[in-house]
């Protein structure tokens, strides 16, 4: 399913294009998002989800996949596994930004596919909880990164650092550096509660889906102690 959203900041475009570019700086302003692994352009972690009293945890990585500063479009890959094998999402990101009176519109088109429990909102609900989730994540860029004057300059970002010799060329405006994984020391994040983001509409249709695991779980438990 596709979700279109659209948001803007009080940055000007150039500035802004810096701190999106920036995977690794705005990763901590993604609820329920936390960033563990960087190699190359490619980003690993996790993203933790609860719906009701069960907790799901996607592992999953994002990949940067184009980059062009003069179209200010940036297109990102992303990959995700339910940790106990009970889904899988994935997801190709473009965001494109467009001055806007002094601060910059940014659009984000999702291209998603998911399975498991979290494809049971359906699309209506979805769209809904993307909004919801947005909104959320550009309170706290505004309020933890753009109100930072000292914006990361081109020279400091990873993805357009001169290539090492001998490196391949860069692709698409993404350069491709040979390094070694390097992990990201962050702290443990609170998950998504599902519930709370989409709604009491929402919660009315997941509530007794979420009852009925927990029941499965506990006769399962009574069978095994009595066997």
């Amino acid at each position: 399913m596709e979700i279109a959203d659209t948001f803007r900041v009080s940055t000007p475009l150039d500035e802004t294009w810096r701190v999106l570019l920036d995977i690794e700086g705005i990763a901590p302003c993604l609820p329920g998002a936390q960033l563990q692994e960087v190699e190359g352009n490619m980003y690993r972690g996790v993203v933790k989800v609860k719906v009701g009293p069960i907790t799901a945890q996607y592992k999953g990585t994002a990949t940067l996949v184009e980059a062009d500063e003069a179209g200010r479009r940036i297109v990102l890959d992303a990959t995700g596994r339910e940790t106990r094998g009970q889904g899988n999402a994935n997801a190709s990101i473009i965001v494109t930004m467009n001055d806007e009176g002094g601060g910059t519109r940014v659009d984000v088109v999702t291209d998603l596919s998911i399975t498991g429990k979290v494809a049971q909102f359906g699309r209506g609900v979805l769209d809904d909880v993307s909004a919801k989730l947005l909104r959320q994540f550009v309170e706290n860029l505004e309020r933890d990164v753009l109100t930072n004057t000292s914006a990361p300059s081109p020279a400091d970002l990873e993805v357009d650092s001169p290539p090492p010799v001998g490196a391949p060329a860069p692709t698409n405006g993404v350069a491709s550096v040979p390094a070694g994984p390097r992990r990201i020391e962050s702290r443990e994040v609170e998950p998504i509660d599902l519930l709370d983001v989409a709604g009491e509409s929402a919660a009315r249709r997941l509530v007794p889906v979420a009852v009925g695991v927990v029941v499965l779980f506990v006769l399962w438990r009574l069978l095994r102690r009595r066997g």
